[in-house]
């Protein structure tokens, strides 16, 4: 089946104003496990809803566009099938307390419900995609407890750590302060537990990465301060103070971000990397296939030490990597790094061993 691009033609026209509203109940979903691009789609799809009309719950993208926010280096029938699967199996968990602040329950739910690949009368082609039943509570019709964004915000931060991070700061921007436990801001940013134990690490390539992307990128800045409570002053929680920035570098609109994605390959029909192995095939988009068979395999079986088989192991793995690639990617942006391969085998190898 031969996919065509249609860079001319857009259901509708984008407005470099776009505004997310967000109640505050969907924002601090916990162990959220979206990729980047899974959170900038999310992002994007919430910026072309009406959260006061749930008619709007059906987003219908050109697959252009579609490709490009999802960042697809090949584009093949396969590929679109796998994103598709992939965003349909997001949850979110939804935490209950009673009148004390107890925890008395949860709802885990899925996000979407459906994804549709289509042609229009023109033979052009377009994704839809729409919310799952009972996540529309926390989508719609909400008449307290939201703040709102516009969408440039989200679009230049590079990981689900900085977009989270402005996420849950942005709602508590007019209050100029939040108070967060390690442990809440961990499950807000999809953090394992096994990731960053070292409270210097987590400070350097958590904290302080996502300070220097706000305020590089977003209508908010933040400083922070350690608390620490207990026995022995260990930091159970962190202080923030949030204010206004004026000084990001401008307002990026989703027009020229897709712009400025390139396109995906398309080899005929079908354009395929050819892995002999599907699983390492898989996960090797978590590192924008930059590494050959021969180094996921390297890779996979590193990984196996700290995800083993299980229910969802294989996301759960794709995930954990792609974390660790963004990772290279910050260190590379820093310093010189001769071997991407080394350095990427070395912090997985960290984890294995402990972080010294």
């Amino acid at each position: 089946m031969a996919i065509k691009q249609d860079k001319k033609n857009k259901l509708e026209n984008i407005s470099e104003n776009n505004w997310i509203v967000k109640s505050n109940t969907l924002n601090e979903i916990r162990d959220n496990k979206m990729t980047p691009s899974q959170l900038r789609f999310f992002s994007i799809y919430l910026s072309k809803i009406n959260p006061q009309n749930q008619e709007t719950r059906l987003v219908t993208f050109p697959l252009n566009e579609y490709t490009k926010i999802m960042q697809f280096k090949q584009l093949n029938i396969t590929r679109i099938h796998q994103t598709a699967e992939e965003l349909l199996s997001l949850t979110a968990t939804f935490k209950e307390t009673d009148n004390n602040g107890n925890f008395s329950g949860m709802t885990i739910c899925q996000l979407f419900k459906r994804f549709k690949l289509f042609k229009d009368d023109n033979n052009c082609w377009f994704v839809s995609i729409d919310c799952h039943d009972d996540v529309l509570p926390y989508m719609f019709s909400f008449k307290k407890y939201y703040f709102k964004y516009q969408l440039w915000n989200a679009l230049r931060l590079g990981t689900v750590n900085q977009l989270r991070m402005y996420e849950i700061l942005k709602q508590y921007e007019i209050a100029g302060a939040r108070e967060v436990s390690l442990n809440d801001l961990r499950n807000f940013l999809g953090i394992g537990k096994d990731e960053y134990p070292r409270w210097d690490n987590f400070r350097r390539r958590v904290l302080d990465s996502c300070q220097q992307a706000l305020s590089e990128n977003t209508d908010i800045k933040f400083s922070y301060e350690p608390i620490k409570r207990g026995r022995g002053g260990k930091i159970t929680a962190i202080r923030f103070a949030i204010e206004k920035n004026n000084d990001y570098i401008d307002q990026l609109t989703l027009d020229e971000f897709i712009e400025s994605q390139s396109d995906p390959e398309v080899d005929g029909e079908l354009y395929e990397i050819n892995f002999e192995n599907e699983k390492l095939e898989f996960l090797a988009d978590a590192c924008n296939n930059e590494f050959s068979e021969s180094e996921m395999q390297i890779l996979y079986d590193l990984i196996l030490q700290i995800i083993p088989y299980g229910d969802n192991a294989d996301f759960e793995r794709y995930h954990y990597l792609q974390r660790k690639y963004n990772e290279l990617i910050y260190r590379a942006e820093k310093t010189k790094i001769n071997s991407r391969f080394g350095y990427l085998k070395s912090i997985i190898q960290a984890d294995i061993g402990g972080d010294k």
